[in-house]
């Protein structure tokens, strides 16, 4: 990367730079190859952040079947994390997770589960585990909140036999010529999965994160006390594929300590520790054993740290200067945090990021941990709280005693409860994966990329003031 028309003489965030398009043979943004190069395993450069209200396994398993990564919080219990992990690993690598419930079940205990849209359906499964039927979630929209599931079913039962199922474009014709939009998958009577014509379209197009058994990868975090060691062999056995050693401030002993131990172990998987914003934390994580730096304090959406403490850093330049540092020693860096819009995205990737982390942005999700919940306007929303906050601190120590709990919760920082609404457009995070990863493929030709680190190389960043950011933003009223 390189500035053009010389450098600011002070930190930058994304809304300060702007990309410049340069001279281009890249004629097709499907010609583009978004897959990082940090040794994750991942197909396109974008991590979901280890908070409790982002990232559960359902996100992380619809994440890696599109070819990102998902990195469970540490706050989970150590069992509950492990069986997180093990589900995973199950699910199927380009049919979706189905969605199952018993016919007993109502339609308002549905609806806290998915919205009334078009494409996604509820699967009805015996107390045998036999097939029953299923529903398109627009039914939900007009049927009674107390109604029973199984009443709602009528005709022929409607599924695809997996056989009968040879390519992704296979599965799209399928749903066409039988006029489904949504529709279970057997396999000799079994549910394995579900389809929808958007989702049999995108297996053609991204690659799932699978590992060497061809199982969907996850990630995992722990923080830097306790029992490190133990807690980072139960994650590898259980089969998880990347560690991210993870607290608010990356840059002091505590986490080296826990980085050398986690080191030592040769465990064989990706080592990720932050979070960071200085070359020089970069170098001593780096030298640490860290593979993967975290970067990034106070950048994030229910992130109060900057304003409570000062402290932290304007994330491009946060990025641009932990990324170089942590290149000439062979590491990566995963950009964490201030994420708004997919240009973000493609100026943390030019900065010299491997991957970006993003948060919120995830939490107002069909796959995101919690249900969902209506306000008096009918908007649908879920819960998103900060990692800091009074909320994430009763859950991570609830155990202690009441004495020790409310010295905690004395010094919790950050937003412990806000409304995230799901976009009627895009509620899955699959929707703002198509978003964020075709605005990433168009930055790419624009640069003359084709790879991650050819975009790196090649991208030109210019400085704009605030009119400048303004002037770049659609206008969303007639003139």
């Amino acid at each position: 990367m390189r500035f053009t028309g010389g450098s600011a003489p002070h930190d930058l965030t994304y809304s300060d730079v702007f990309l410049v398009p340069s001279r281009s043979d890249v004629t097709s943004r499907l010609d583009v190859d978004l897959a990082p190069d940090d040794g994750t395993g991942a197909r396109i450069p974008i991590v979901s952040a280890n908070m409790n209200s982002v990232t559960g396994p359902t996100l992380a398993a619809a994440l890696a079947r599109r070819g990102g990564l998902g990195v469970l919080p540490q706050d989970m219990p150590l069992q509950q994390l492990d069986e997180a992990i093990r589900w995973v690993k199950r699910q199927p690598t380009w049919f979706d997770t189905p969605l199952t419930l018993a016919a007993d079940d109502t339609v308002s205990h549905a609806r806290t589960l998915i919205p009334a849209l078009d494409g996604h359906g509820v699967v009805l499964i015996g107390a045998d585990g036999e097939y029953l039927g299923c529903i398109a979630a627009t039914r939900l929209g007009t049927a009674l909140p107390d109604a029973r599931l199984g009443d709602l079913l009528h005709g022929p039962l409607t599924s695809i036999d997996v056989d009968d199922i040879e390519t992704p474009r296979a599965a799209f014709d399928l749903l066409v010529a039988a006029d489904l939009q949504f529709a279970p998958v057997l396999h000799h009577g079994q549910v394995v999965g579900t389809l929808s014509r958007r989702s049999a379209l995108r297996s053609t197009i991204y690659q799932p994160a699978v590992d060497a058994s061809g199982r969907l990868r996850v990630a995992a975090a722990l923080g830097i006390n306790g029992d490190v060691e133990r807690k980072a062999r139960a994650l590898v056995e259980a089969g998880v594929d990347t560690l991210v050693i993870d607290t608010a401030h990356g840059h002091q002993e505590s986490m080296l300590r826990a980085i050398r131990i986690v080191a030592d172990l040769g465990l064989g998987v990706p080592i990720v520790a932050g979070n960071i914003v200085t070359a020089e934390g970069a170098r001593d994580l780096v030298e640490a054993g860290a593979d993967i730096l975290k970067v990034g304090v106070g950048p994030g959406a229910m992130c109060t740290t900057r304003m409570m403490t000062a402290v932290g850093r304007p994330q491009f330049s946060a990025v641009l200067e932990t990324a170089q540092a942590a290149h000439e020693l062979g590491a990566h860096v995963w950009a964490d945090g201030g994420v708004r819009y997919p240009r973000d995205v493609a100026l943390a990737l030019a900065a010299g990021a491997a991957s970006v982390m993003i948060g919120s942005w995830f939490a107002g999700t069909i796959e995101a941990p919690g249900t969902l919940e209506t306000d008096d306007d009918g908007r649908v929303y879920k819960q998103s709280w900060g990692m800091a906050s009074t909320k994430a601190v009763q859950a991570r120590f609830g155990r202690l005693s009441p004495y020790e709990l409310a010295r905690k919760e004395l010094f919790a920082e950050g937003i412990s409860s806000s409304k995230i609404y799901l976009d009627p457009l895009r509620p899955s995070i699959e929707d703002l994966l198509d978003m964020i990863t075709s605005g990433l493929r168009s930055s790419f030709t624009y640069a003359g990329a084709r790879t991650v680190p050819e975009f790196r190389e090649r991208a030109v960043v210019g400085l704009q003031s605030a009119a400048g950011y303004e002037e770049g933003k659609a206008l969303p009223v007639s003139w």
